[in-house]
Parts: C-alpha cells; structure tokens; sequence
C-alpha cells in the first residue's frame, strides 16, 4: 500500500523487538505507515532493518535520545513494559522510563501518544505495574501531550501457555479463583487497535477498555478451548492462600512475586471487566470470547505439528 501524506511522517513504536510490540510493527506496515522504532544500542535490530523500518537508538532511561527518536515523527505507540521483560531496571523502566516518554513527546510535539496501559489500572494502587500505567496516563496528561490510552485486558496468550501449549499438557494453570469471570485480551487483536490508534477519531486523554464481548473465567477457557480441540482441559488453579504467603514471603526478596500475587488477587474480586462499548464505536466490533479462543486453539494445534 504506497503511503498517503498522513503516513510520510514515520510512527515510532518503544517496545518493537517485543512479542506485541512487533505486532504493532507488522500491523503498521500493512496499513502503510514508515515506522521508525526505538532499539536500545545492544539490541539486534537487522528483522527491523530487513522491513525498512527506521532505527533510532536509545533507552528509556536516557531522555536525550528519545527526544532525538521522537524529532520528525507524527505519532508514538509504546508497548514498552518493565514488569514483563524484567531485569534491574524493570522498576525504573515502568516509572522514570514513562515519564521521560511523556516529556519527550511534550517536547518534540508528537500529534498522537498511544499508550499500552492496563484495565483497572486506576483502581489499583496495591498492584504495582497496574498503577506505574495509571501515573503514566497522568503524566502525559499534565505535559498536556495528545494522547490515548488503551486498557486491555489479561493477555491469553500468556496466561494459556503459563505451563506450556495447554492441547499437549491437557491443562491450564491459573494462579486465583477458576470460576471468576475476568477480561482477556489476545496479543494480535491489541496489536491492531494500537496501530489503528494512531488515527482513531478519539479524543486527547481517552482511556479506552479493550476486551471481548464479555468477561470469562478460566474455567469457560478451559471448555472453550477443549471443545475446539476435541478433548479435555483441566484448570489447575493454585489456592489463593498459597498465591498469597508466596507474594508475602518471596516477595520480601522478590517485589515482581509480590506484584503478581497483588494482580492475582485483584483477578479474585470480579473487577477486571472491561467496558467495550467506546472499543466498539473506535474499532468495530468487539470480538467474542468464541471466535478468539477458536483461533487461539487453532494456532496451538498448528504449533502441535510443526
């Protein structure tokens, strides 16, 4: 698809060597959009390179060089999480890393700031990486930056695959309550909401839930799945006492054990469901809990056989 002159100016995607992040690269390519994306120094960047995507060089951590990947761009999309790659900076990634994001982006102007934040985040203090994306909303609302939030929801793809392909194992571990409904969210389908972001007819500081038609337990999961895939998938969910004394003891020695055992037990209350309606009128319609699980089960059966 050639560009037009709202896709000259590249998009720059934070996060782009990432499982979702290089989605968003993907879906972006197809909709003829230049990109650039922010690689740090050590990172290999030739599959980016190999697409004409651009390489900008830098860090989160260092200002300088993400007002520098920002001069000349039009819009940014940030996957980039600290909590789920992990490491010495994680913390520092999801706070100082987001801040400087904001300001980079006050600073160079950026029409459109997308960011990857979390369902619930404002509801959250007690969960760590859920409240770090809530801060992060309100700081690129303070600098005033043009920005759009998207909330979404529990990623499948991580959470079925926790114990490996669950068609192989015949299981599913959870880690709360199997029969609590909650929002999930598959990593393509985000992909494609953060591209077509960049353009939506949404209004600056939107926060926007993204999940399927309805909430579902782990459990309604399991027999999606099963039923797809013709045959039996048990939930092994861990008690949530245990889930508990392991964020309390480890956690002490761990902050990331005791971040997840927080998210876990907010899963057990019953109120991480989204409101897909604003999803709805931006993006089409919402996919159902059915018809995403029937492909994710098809894509598991095809690894099966490779």
């Amino acid at each position: 698809m050639p560009a037009t002159d709202s896709t000259a100016l590249p998009v720059l995607v934070v996060g782009a060597t990432g499982s979702l992040g290089s989605k968003v690269v993907d879906e972006l390519l197809a909709r003829g959009k230049n990109v650039r994306a922010l690689v740090r120094p050590t990172t290999d960047a030739s599959r980016l390179e190999s697409r004409g995507v651009q390489i900008a060089r830098g860090d989160m951590l260092d200002i300088g060089s993400l007002v520098a990947a920002m001069n000349g761009a039009d819009a940014v999309i940030t996957t980039a999480a600290g909590y789920t790659r992990g490491g010495k900076n994680a913390n520092d990634i999801d706070t100082i890393g987001n801040a400087n994001l904001a300001e980079a982006a006050h600073r160079t102007g950026i029409r459109r700031f997308v960011l990857t934040s979390i369902l619930t985040s404002d509801q959250t203090p007690q969960v760590p990486h859920f409240w770090h994306k809530k801060l992060a909303e309100d700081k690129l609302e303070q600098l005033g930056v043009p920005f759009v939030a998207l909330r979404p929801g529990a990623f499948l793809d991580q959470v079925a695959t926790m114990a490996g392909n669950p068609l192989d194992k015949g299981r599913l571990i959870w880690m709360s309550k199997a029969t609590v409904p909650l929002t999930f969210v598959r990593t393509s389908d985000l992909a494609a909401y953060l591209a077509a972001a960049v353009d939506a007819d949404a209004k600056a500081g939107e926060r926007i839930d993204i999940g399927w038609d309805r909430p579902v337990s782990m459990r309604e999961v399991a027999d999606l799945m099963g039923h797809r895939a013709g045959r039996k998938i048990r939930v092994w969910a861990v008690p949530s006492v245990v889930v508990r004394a392991a964020g309390a003891v480890v956690g002490r020695f761990n902050p990331v054990v005791k971040d997840m055992a927080a998210m876990f037990g907010w899963f057990d209350t019953g109120r991480y469901v989204a409101d897909p309606r604003r999803q709805e009128q931006l993006f089409g319609p919402v996919p159902t809990a059915e018809d995403v699980l029937a492909r994710f089960t098809d894509e598991l059966r095809t690894a099966q056989h490779r």
